[in-house]
């Protein structure tokens, strides 16, 4: 997918099957590939608990009409998991995805560090993925604005209603 001169930054994270092709679809994880509503409760109160809320994740339930989906599309397809799930849980985010046989090329996490709002992270990101020539045929996210940015970009959006915004 990527040019020889490209170096894939550390916190892009690609599977055994690798990118394949400039064709993607991006999809979000949390409330769109896993059911995330058992851990919601560590978000209610002030300060949040980001920690826990991330580590708790490896006991989601997959949300079978995505997965499905993702089944469904061409092998050349490149699906690029864009979340804002921090890099310093992707092992345990892979082991998840993994472990629930749930089809993927890329993941996209935050850098450790990054404390941006998740719509300007998933901008940047993408925004990126453009530059190197991505085809981007779909984003697929659970949260409002989000749509809205990808949609401003040009993207076709699909809304996944999780019930967390």
């Amino acid at each position: 997918m990527f040019g020889s001169d490209f170096s894939m930054p550390s916190h892009w994270q690609p599977s055994s099957k690798a990118p394949n092709g400039l064709d993607v679809v991006v999809v979000d994880i949390d409330g769109v590939l896993a059911d995330a509503s058992k851990r919601q409760h560590y978000l209610e109160n002030r300060p949040k608990d980001w920690q826990l809320f991330f580590a708790a994740s490896a006991e989601d339930e997959v949300i079978e009409e995505v997965k499905r989906l993702l089944e469904l599309l061409n092998e050349s397809v490149t699906v690029v998991l864009l979340t804002g799930r921090p890099t310093s849980i992707a092992d345990l985010t892979i082991e998840w995805l993994n472990r629930n046989a749930i089809r993927w090329n890329l993941l996209i996490s935050r850098p450790t560090g990054d404390y941006t709002l998740a719509t300007k992270f998933k901008e940047y990101e993408t925004s990126r993925l453009l530059e190197l020539g991505a085809r981007i045929h779909l984003c697929i996210d659970d949260d409002p604005n989000n749509i809205e940015m990808y949609r401003k970009l040009g993207l076709p959006s699909l809304y996944v209603h999780s019930g967390y915004y």
